[in-house]
């Protein structure tokens, strides 16, 4: 199903891409807490899948304010991706189809 959509709409899903890109690094090299807490072993917790967990020394300040800036950016693009006027001109059954494409859009095509 092909879909039409406009530049700056594509433009803004691609910085969406990115902003999410962006997020998704900074969350991987985050301590497993925002605070400092203790870690523990799995003797001392039977629930715990991930084995032994080592203390967490919290987000310094400078990491929680770039996880808020990349946070709020996220959930600004998404509101303007998914109220573009654009979605109006979409038939309904046809909306979640275009979302998708819309997601895949910068993706390279074959052939």
């Amino acid at each position: 199903m092909f879909f039409n959509f406009p530049p700056r709409l594509r433009a803004l899903q691609a910085q969406l891409h990115r902003v999410r890109a962006e997020h998704t690094a900074l969350c991987a090299t985050l301590p497993w807490s925002t605070e400092p807490l203790p870690g523990w072993t799995t003797q001392e917790s039977r629930y715990s899948s991930r084995g032994d967990v080592p203390p967490s020394p919290g987000y310094t300040p400078e990491q929680q304010v770039l996880l808020d800036r990349l946070a709020r950016r996220l959930r600004r693009l998404t509101g303007v991706v998914m109220t573009d006027a654009f979605w109006q001109s979409v038939e309904r059954e046809k909306v979640v189809a275009a979302r998708m494409a819309l997601e895949r859009a910068h993706e390279p095509t074959a052939g």
